[in-house]
């Protein structure tokens, strides 16, 4: 079989499973937070961390937005002593991979009210985890308009952060919607019964 032609089926098909990791790792290149989507990847932490470890040494000093490295298509970005990475597939679009990683940032950035830094990301990892879950679910891209995934987060500019007593009041709101809507099925099914 002729070589170019033996190329051309390996392309691989589509597929939605776009990203293959997600992590966020401060400027020692410590892991703040990561998201592994393809178990065959690296399935081990000890993996994972190594691969981290490789990408940080070949990007935190380099100006570029995109790396090619074990394979992998790696986007990222950088903010004050965060570094932001998107991994996809080595045939894996950019763009995409791009879009996801500035969706993310700026998601980060509305809900840490523009101050986004380990201390305050650290201090807000509950929300942190929320907005990577709102955009990725198991490699899929869910979301890339960063409004959608902040109202979806329940973060508003003007809101403090995600806090206990925050998450407390949004469940009591939730649970009294819901005795609402069961007091007024209640209220049908009685009136259905009496007629």
């Amino acid at each position: 079989m002729d070589k170019g032609l033996m190329g051309l089926n390996d392309v691989r098909e589509p597929s939605l499973y776009t990203v293959k990791a997600v992590f966020i790792l401060d400027n020692d290149g410590n892991r703040l937070l990561s998201k592994y989507y393809d178990p065959e990847l690296y399935p081990s932490m000890k993996e994972q961390k190594n691969f981290e470890n490789n990408v940080f040494n070949k990007t935190h000093k380099a100006d570029n937005e995109i790396a090619f490295l074990e394979g992998m298509t790696i986007v990222y970005k950088s903010s004050i002593d965060l570094f932001f990475y998107v991994v996809g597939s080595p045939q894996e679009n950019e763009l995409m991979l791009m879009a996801v990683l500035n969706c993310l940032f700026e998601s980060l950035s509305q809900m840490l009210r523009k101050n986004v830094e380990k201390r305050t990301l650290l201090d807000n990892m509950d929300g942190v985890f929320l907005v990577v879950d709102e955009i990725i679910d198991g490699g899929v891209i869910l979301e890339s308009d960063p409004q959608q995934v902040i109202e979806k987060v329940n973060y508003r500019a003007d809101d403090s952060p995600l806090s206990e007593q925050s998450v407390a009041q949004h469940i009591t709101e939730k649970l009294a919607l819901t005795s609402n809507v069961l007091q007024s099925a209640k209220e049908q099914i009685k009136w259905s019964i009496l007629k």
